[in-house]
């Protein structure tokens, strides 16, 4: 079993805390030493344990995010702690010099700068929900003119039956025998600093403090559902393959009260059957007769924004390319377009009546061709050009 917490719990990094308990569930139903066969259950259960208790606590999943697993280990091997900020030795901030030594703000202001923040801040205090990730398909026309798009988002919201408080209004609250009523226990660790205190979320009530005799049967105690929402998100004119939106605060709702998260769409256009894009630029293969490359022709080339008339010159040859300024894409947020280019592809008819036939047998005599008329005049012409 890897060591990396969502790893251990099957999850990946952008799981929920609804789905990080449920994973946490199901592995700890496997591998309970009561009730596995695995000769390393015990061990395995107790990663599982850690890896709940880290993932579901949001300032200990933030910092956990932010250092990867083997730094944030080391750190809590020191005595640092997530939740409360609290140093190895004890007092606000853990300075061991009780700041009268030369650390300069001690080992507190180590911890602030690696977790963001420690000293004074309540674990309590109303944080953003998560954001989430959609994908959202336009065709190239609706990115090139920009849209208005209607869409449907599978995400958390609090659960109506209970307000989101996970139980009935009539369960009876008991406060947690684990860790009275703190949310938080306490373990005592010798380390070759000394002894020192490491604080995490109780696991019995999972840091509530509180200990409920019923659960909502809609949300199973989570206090949130997943509903589907329909949303409508303004595209810009000249939005690109991969592009990301932002819509503030349509993510997930904050677990203590505070703002919801954001949702990120990202932009996938699909292929278009006539134009290829290349950042601003846009490809186009016409395809035109062998006459009309010899003797040049006018013709109507379409764009993004209709049709536009273009000059094919005289002696053309196929493959030969040609560009119209100002005919490709808009430029994002910023003035002008990008071009179109044309690609020319001389077609060589599949059949000719008589009398084409003739002509082009004329033509191929009078430039001092031999025509072998097994192979045919229209494959010989093919194979030249």
């Amino acid at each position: 079993m890897s060591e990396d917490f969502y790893d251990v719990l099957g999850v990946s990094q952008d799981a929920s805390a609804e789905e990080i308990k449920k994973a946490y569930r199901k592995k700890a139903t496997e591998y309970h030493p009561d009730v596995s066969d695995d000769p390393d259950a015990e061990e395995k259960f107790k990663k599982i344990q850690k890896a709940k208790q880290v993932l579901t606590d949001e300032d200990k999943r933030s910092a956990y995010d932010r250092m990867g697993h083997d730094r944030f280990e080391q750190a809590e091997k020191h005595g640092f702690d997530a939740g409360s900020g609290q140093g190895p030795f004890g007092g606000a901030g853990g300075d061991p010099f009780g700041g009268m030594g030369g650390m300069g703000g001690g080992l507190g202001d180590i911890f602030e700068q690696v977790f963001g923040g420690g000293r004074g801040r309540g674990r309590n205090r109303p944080r953003k929900g998560r954001d989430l990730r959609t994908t959202l398909e336009i065709d190239l026309e609706e990115a090139y003119e920009g849209v208005t798009k209607q869409f449907s988002v599978e995400r958390p919201e609090e659960c109506e039956t209970c307000d989101g408080a996970g139980h009935p209004p009539e369960a009876d609250a008991t406060t947690c025998s684990e860790c009275q009523g703190r949310g938080q226990v306490t373990q005592v660790q010798q380390t070759p600093l000394g002894r020192v205190q490491q604080t995490t979320t109780c696991p019995r009530c999972e840091g509530e403090g509180t200990i409920y005799s019923e659960t909502c049967d809609d949300c199973r105690g989570e206090g949130y559902v997943r509903n589907e929402a329909s949303l409508t998100v303004d595209v810009p004119e000249g939005i690109a393959d991969g592009q990301t939106l932002r819509m503030e605060g349509e993510g997930a709702p904050s677990p203590n009260g505070g703002p919801h998260g954001d949702l990120l769409i990202d932009i996938s256009i699909a292929d278009h059957p006539e134009f290829e894009r290349d950042g601003d630029n846009l490809y186009y293969k016409l395809p035109i007769s062998f006459p009309q490359a010899t003797f040049g022709d006018t013709v109507q080339v379409p764009t993004l924004d209709g049709s536009v008339a273009f000059e094919i010159p005289r002696a053309t040859q196929s493959g030969e390319q040609f560009r119209l300024e100002g005919k490709g894409m808009p430029r994002l947020r910023r003035y002008g377009q990008g071009d179109l280019f044309v690609r020319v592809q001389i077609v060589t008819p599949e059949s000719l009546n008589d009398e084409q036939r003739e002509a082009l047998e004329a033509f191929a005599e009078a430039g001092g061709e031999e025509i072998d008329v097994s192979e045919g005049f229209f494959d010989k012409i093919k194979r030249t050009f």
